[in-house]
């Protein structure tokens, strides 16, 4: 393991954390600040999943999802002791090409998924990754556009399906005369060319929360039906988030990094909100000793 430096302090990255991990392994305050970081992953994850579920038994009931989908095995990853690049090294070995492959990536927040992703684009030609967070602002926009015109707010009892079926018929994805793919209000308004503005007004933001809950089958079908046509032209996609939205997504290619203990799970959460305060305590010439006493503080603080 590499000493931790203020060099790699900061990078503030897998590495980084990692160095941290290693220099306050035996620090009874990390250990209990881990332990209480993972307690609020699971809690919040849990939260979080009760949402995604409220919004997949509204489609099963509109008839747009099953409510049993078709899903593949997944491959288990026990990420405790590897760093970022290994985790990456594992699914690329597991692919059956480099080329046209749907990558499901799921597992609790603080496992690394983020990371990992971004190491799979590195190393993958002509990969992309999917969000389904554009076309949630996307809807959101358009129903409020509509409502709006009647002198209505977006609301639960608003969004009727009827609405929301037309709505959904006009965001569509498809490959542009440049070659490139885009997400589409009307068949005319590139989402990419509104994102940072129309689609992030403070009201569409506010109201992101309620129209998900209602459009979570219509989204993952449009989804799905996007990466297909992605994957068909030859690119990799990796998709990462939670197995309730995931398990919608046609894919062999299943992977779930985990993290089997609690303070475990905590670790790398704790480790990054450890860094990040020993970085505002130490000064630019800092010597490896100065840093480690700045970790130290930096949990002791936390």
């Amino acid at each position: 393991m590499q000493r931790l430096t203020l060099q790699i302090l900061r990078q503030q990255d897998d590495v980084c954390s990692s160095c941290v991990l290693a220099a306050l392994r035996n620090n009874a305050t990390f250990q209990k600040l881990s332990e209480s970081e993972g307690r609020g992953i699971v809690q919040r994850d849990n939260e979080d999943a009760g949402k995604l579920c409220d919004g997949i038994r509204i489609a099963i009931r509109k008839g747009i999802l099953s409510g049993h989908p078709d899903v593949s095995p997944v491959t288990k990853i026990n990420v405790v002791g590897l760093t970022a690049n290994a985790v990456a090294d594992k699914i690329v070995a597991a692919l059956p090409s480099l080329a046209g492959n749907v990558i499901v990536l799921q597992g609790l927040s603080g496992t690394g998924k983020g990371t990992t992703v971004n190491k799979l684009q590195d190393a993958l030609p002509k990969c992309v990754t999917w969000s389904n967070g554009n076309v949630f602002r996307s809807y959101t926009y358009l129903c409020n556009e509509v409502l709006a015109a009647q002198g209505k707010e977006i609301t639960t009892e608003n969004l009727t399906d009827d609405l929301l079926a037309d709505v959904a018929r006009r965001v569509s994805f498809v490959k542009c005369d440049d070659g490139t793919f885009q997400t589409m209000l009307d068949g005319t308004t590139r989402v990419a060319d509104v994102q940072n503005t129309a689609l992030k007004t403070p009201l569409i933001s506010a109201k992101v929360p309620t129209v998900a809950q209602q459009t979570q089958g219509e989204v993952i079908r449009f989804g799905a039906a996007a990466i297909k046509l992605l994957s068909a032209d030859g690119y990799n996609v990796i998709l990462e988030g939670r197995s309730q939205t995931l398990d919608y997504i046609p894919s062999p290619l299943r992977f779930e990094l985990v993290i089997p203990e609690i303070g475990l799970l905590g670790q790398r959460r704790a480790a990054q909100r450890v860094m990040a305060k020993a970085l505002e305590m130490v000064s630019d010439n800092a010597t490896d000793e100065e840093v480690q006493k700045a970790v130290e503080k930096a949990a002791e603080a936390l």
